[in-house]
């Protein structure tokens, strides 16, 4: 069992920039990766970032180069620094994580997942966290 806790949401004028934090407690060890998701309204979740415990990154297209995942020493605490938000970043921010293993297999070959923005491939989440993007 893992429990995500996320903070730092809020509201910010298009162009500024927030951070948001995920602290994670109980079964840490077990962890293969880690991310960050997020949903707006009448939409589905979708994968914003996610980090490896050996340090590899995945990061959506659509924040490549705003947005930076990372973590505390101890990779107890996940962050998101997100920069020059628009509008259409508006949604409730989530930090999710995958205890286990997490397998992929593609015509007959199989391969560990070391970072992932899929959404089912992850099984423990946290609450959630607002962040509004208006001018």
């Amino acid at each position: 069992q893992v429990h995500l806790v996320e903070s730092g949401g809020g509201s910010v004028q298009p162009g500024g920039s927030l951070r948001l934090s995920c602290a994670a407690s109980g079964d840490t060890y077990d962890r293969s990766f880690m991310g960050w998701f997020r949903q707006a309204p009448g939409k589905g979740r979708e994968g914003v970032a996610s980090l490896g415990m050996d340090g590899d990154t995945s990061i959506a297209d659509s924040v490549k180069g705003r947005f930076t995942i990372s973590s505390d020493n101890a990779q107890n605490t996940l962050y998101l620094q997100m920069s020059d938000l628009k509008p259409e970043d508006t949604a409730i921010y989530y930090c999710a994580a995958r205890l286990g293993k997490q397998t992929r297999c593609s015509g007959g070959v199989c391969s560990t997942v070391k970072t992932s923005l899929v959404v089912d491939e992850y099984n423990y989440w946290g609450q959630g966290t607002q962040v509004t993007v208006s001018s």
